[in-house]
């Protein structure tokens, strides 16, 4: 059985600050089903407080973490009205084994993700 786990933390870049209190969810993709494995918020350093998938419920496979952008912008103020250009930003991605982290760079207007460490 392949061992590994999921984090993720989000900055918000327009701030220069961590983004607390965004709500993060994590899907399990299989074909044309996704099922809802995780939802959590960040703290104060922009993390979740407990890994979004930990060791115990890994499964290779393929996921889906969904941030909650628009209403975490709406909550600070941020600037670009409403509707909002960002609302929820989905990334989907493979796992086979190992720490996956797979943080997220905010702005109102723009965002971006890589594989971390």
């Amino acid at each position: 059985m392949a061992e590994g786990y999921l984090t993720t933390h989000v900055l918000d870049t327009a701030r220069g600050l961590p983004a607390d209190g965004l709500q993060v969810e994590l899907f399990r993709i299989e074909g044309h089903e996704r099922a809802q494995v995780a939802r959590t918020m960040t703290n104060a350093d922009g993390r979740t407080d407990t890994p979004i998938l930990p060791p115990d419920a890994f499964q290779p496979g393929i996921y889906e973490l969904v941030f909650h952008a628009g209403a975490y912008l709406d909550s600070i103020g941020a600037p670009g009205g409403s509707p909002r250009f960002l609302t929820d930003i989905p990334i989907r991605f493979a796992m086979r084994e190992g720490h996956y982290h797979v943080p997220l760079l905010l702005s109102p207007f723009g965002y971006s993700t890589y594989r971390g460490s």
